[in-house]
C-alpha cells in the first residue's frame, strides 16, 4: 500500500513462514513488478511468490499493436528498429532480430511491455556485435 504505483485494492497478500504470496490482477506488467519489489525488501521475507496476473483492458487490434510497437522502437534512440521484427499473437508479443548489445535487447523488450493490452513478451532477439 505504500507504493503509489501498486493498485493495492486489486492485490491480495498472504504470508507463511517468511514467504509472501501475491495474488490478484493488474492492468500493466510494471505494476506486477513494482508490487513484488515493494515486499521483497521487507525484514524477515525469505521469498516472494508472484501470482499476480496482468489483465489489460481491451486493447488495439493485432495490426495496430504491431504498428504501435514498431513506431515506438523507431522513436527510441536506444534501438535499431530496422533489425527487430514484432509479431503479435493476441495479447502476446514475440520479438525477433539481432541487435548489437544487451541493453538494446532489453530496451526493445521494455518498449513491447509498454504497449497497451500486452500480457506476455517473448524476447527472441539475439545479441551479435
Amino acid at each position: 500500500m505504500s507504493d503509489a504505483l501498486v493498485p493495492a485494492d486489486r492485490i491480495q497478500v498472504t504470508v507463511s513462514r517468511g514467504v509472501i504470496t501475491l495474488q490478484g490482477e493488474v492492468t500493466w506488467e510494471f505494476e506486477k513488478r513494482v508490487a513484488e519489489g515493494a515486499v521483497r525488501g521487507l525484514v524477515g521475507v525469505r521469498g516472494v511468490i508472484n501470482n499476480i496476473r496482468v489483465r489489460p483492458p481491451v486493447g488495439p487490434s493485432p495490426e495496430q499493436l504491431s504498428q504501435q510497437i514498431q513506431a515506438a522502437l523507431v522513436r527510441n534512440a536506444e534501438t535499431n528498429a530496422e533489425r527487430i521484427t514484432v509479431e503479435v499473437q493476441g495479447d502476446k508479443i514475440i520479438l525477433r532480430g539481432t541487435v548489437c548489445c544487451r541493453s538494446e535487447r532489453a530496451e526493445a523488450e521494455r518498449v513491447a511491455w509498454s504497449a497497451p493490452g500486452v500480457t506476455i513478451v517473448e524476447n527472441h532477439i539475439t545479441v551479435a556485435p
